[in-house]
């Protein structure tokens, strides 16, 4: 088991990591004075998941509520952020009851904004059984639910109490959605942590074959990375845009797409080396990062080839990412380990990039 910590600012928590942990959340929850009830907010995916969660707070005298919700995307809209307030509403729910998110990152995401608002406030914990959530989307108190306008663009900041990732529960996880979360891997790799890109570059067998040791070694990794730059910007003022790393593109190709084309993780693989090219034909990055990126996304199962949507589609998306102010601002590489947020990236050099890579005028 790795306990990593998050060193916010008044409220500092833990990221626990680890194969079984799960049984364990009553013992590693810190104190909840009031709390009597646990309302977990899941999606059918880890409904089984739910007795061995109540299980494990039964120590705590906390009884288990499960409160489902679709799967993935579908769930973080506000017609469902509605119906889990209401649900909270009618169950009597107090401020000082715990919201456990137990799913992947759109749970977490839609769990978070919950606990953030109902009443003003309750105490949340994030139990992630994806890879996405547990190596980054559970980390750092970010909350929200999309618009057909965009992703995300509802939301708070709320920082859990406690995140629990348990290894285990990415044994049966479905392929696509493991590669999805190696992308966030990978945008850790090359941002933030290249004695961890050195160790995927030289053997990424064990991480794609799901063993525990090594999963837990890496979800800690990334978690320690991330617990840096949170607790430096809890709120995204400045250094914690680097995170966002192959995100803007990312987040487009998922909007123009309908959040029904490519996961997350495969929208923000081809984020990734679109930034890689658009950091060389800067001038910021030498020419080799291209090639680096594309061979750590293919040893991980990604391909960022495929079809994408039209320049111009693209070029309307991006004025709708939360860091456009005015201009697109990207996050880009000035090599391995060097992010920067550039904001002086002419349209034309953009929309030069993406015809390279094969999008229509």
């Amino acid at each position: 088991m790795e306990r990593v910590s998050v060193p916010v600012p008044g409220r500092p928590y833990e990221v626990v990591v680890g194969a079984g942990v799960l049984d364990r959340i009553g013992e590693l929850l810190p104190d909840l004075p009031g709390a009597e009830v646990a309302f977990v907010v899941t999606d059918p995916a880890v409904a089984d998941r739910v007795p061995a969660l109540a299980s494990g707070l039964e120590p705590r005298r906390l009884r288990a509520v499960p409160l489902p919700v679709p799967a993935g995307e579908e769930a973080k809209t506000l017609d469902v952020y509605r119906a889990v307030v209401q649900q909270l509403a009618a169950r009597e729910a107090h401020r000082d009851d715990l919201v456990v998110a137990l799913g992947g990152g759109a749970v977490g995401d839609l769990a978070g904004f919950a606990a953030s608002t109902y009443m003003r406030g309750m105490p949340l914990a994030q139990v992630p059984t994806t890879l996405t959530g547990q190596v980054d989307a559970a980390i750092g108190g970010k909350t929200a639910v999309n618009l057909p306008e965009g992703k995300n663009l509802v939301g708070t900041f709320h920082q859990p109490r406690l995140v629990l990732a348990d290894v285990e529960t990415l044994a049966t996880l479905p392929e696509r959605h493991l590669r999805s979360g190696l992308a966030e891997v990978a945008k850790v790799a090359l941002t933030l942590d290249p004695e961890l890109l050195e160790r995927l570059e030289r053997d990424p067998v064990p991480v794609v074959a799901r063993d525990p040791e090594a999963l837990t070694w890496v979800v800690a990794r990334c978690a320690a990375a991330k617990a840096r730059v949170v607790a430096g910007d809890e709120r995204e003022a400045g250094p914690r845009m680097v995170l966002n790393y192959g995100h803007t593109l990312g987040h487009a190709i998922e909007r123009l797409e309908a959040y029904a084309g490519r996961t997350h993780g495969e929208a923000v693989a081809v984020g990734m080396e679109f930034a890689a090219r658009l950091a060389v034909a800067h001038g910021l990055a030498a020419a080799d990062l291209v090639g680096r990126t594309r061979r750590l996304l293919a040893s991980l199962g990604l391909d960022p080839d495929g079809a994408l949507p039209s320049v111009g589609a693209i070029e309307q998306a991006l004025r709708l990412d939360k860091k456009f102010r005015g201009v697109v601002r990207f996050v880009l590489l000035a090599g391995v380990g060097r992010p920067v947020v550039v904001d002086d990236v002419p349209m034309t050099r953009v929309r030069e990039v993406l015809l390279e890579m094969g999008a229509p005028p």
